[in-house]
């Protein structure tokens, strides 16, 4: 099996959600994440608004203007198809019109 790590971004964030609607919403995220249960390593956690980029230029923060990344998920699958699949019935693509999860393979080391 191969480690994948999904980050979700998008314009919609959890402090958006209004409180009535976010029992919905979370139980969108847990049946989805029932379907893949077998193959979760770290069900992840949402990232706050606000994040810092850092190089060797310096330290800029990343305001929500600028898209950041919401949050993350690991998982393991035989290859990047079946996470790519897995990632397409994500509820931040059916919640949110800018919806998008970024998957990439962790290599091993």
């Amino acid at each position: 099996m191969k480690k994948f790590i999904f980050v979700y971004y998008g314009a919609i964030r959890a402090e958006d959600i209004k409180p009535e609607a976010m029992k919905a919403t979370m139980d969108k995220w847990m049946a989805w994440f029932g379907t893949f249960k077998d193959k979760m390593v770290d069900g992840g956690n949402p990232f706050a608004p606000i994040a810092k980029s850092v190089t060797v230029k310096g330290v800029e923060t990343i305001s929500a203007d600028k898209w950041p990344a919401k949050g993350y998920s690991i998982i393991n699958t035989k290859d990047m198809d079946e996470a790519v699949k897995i990632a397409k019935a994500c509820p931040a693509l059916l919640d949110d019109p800018e919806g998008t999860v970024r998957v990439y393979e962790a290599m091993p080391m």
